[in-house]
């Protein structure tokens, strides 16, 4: 693969955690140098480690994990979806709901890097080594997530509280792309 059709690729599998972290940034919640530090870089690890975990497992697993991922993507980020507009309707929260950290950070994390997964058994299939790629992928997700936070926050004080909605609505939305993409 060359560097610029790696970088596309990289920047395809980036999208899903760019908007989660415009998201994140304009509802506030994740604020802060360390907040904004674990999300960036544990989305930047999760896409790293995912095409990784695909190229191992090979095509011997394959028709297996393709059974699923689609649904455990779109499981966990309807979930985090469902629980913001919920909270936001109620106007109260939900508990917290910081995705920068516990089971919502793995669930966010898990979610926007399903696909990669799916990037790394191409790589194994196609006998191309893996490590250039995934290194580029979680380098340019790091990126994205960070300018996604920036610009979500500056967005956020001027959209307001219905953004959690929108976000949530977003998230939803992102899980059933990847639903449709696997399905059809």
């Amino acid at each position: 693969m060359s560097f610029y059709e790696t970088l596309l690729v990289a920047l395809s599998m980036a999208m899903d955690a760019f908007a989660v972290c415009l998201i994140a940034g304009a509802t506030n919640q994740a604020n802060g140098p360390r907040p904004v530090f674990r999300l960036s870089f544990h989305f930047a690890l999760f896409q790293f480690l995912m095409p990784v975990f695909g190229w191992l497992l090979g095509r011997t697993v394959e028709p297996v994990i393709r059974d699923y991922d689609h649904w455990v993507a779109f499981g966990l980020l309807a979930l985090v979806g469902a629980r913001m507009i919920y909270g936001a309707l109620r106007g109260e929260d939900v508990g917290p709901v910081n995705p920068s950290r516990g089971w919502t950070l793995v669930a966010l994390s898990v979610g926007v890097s399903i696909d990669a997964l799916a990037v790394g058994l191409g790589l194994g299939v196609l006998n191309i080594s893996v490590w250039y790629p995934a290194f580029i992928i979680g380098l340019v997700t790091g990126l994205l997530s960070l300018v996604g936070l920036r610009l979500g926050r500056r967005l956020g004080g001027r959209l307001g509280k219905p953004v959690e909605i929108i976000g949530g609505i977003v998230l939803i939305a992102i899980g059933i792309r990847i639903l449709l993409s696997h399905l059809l």
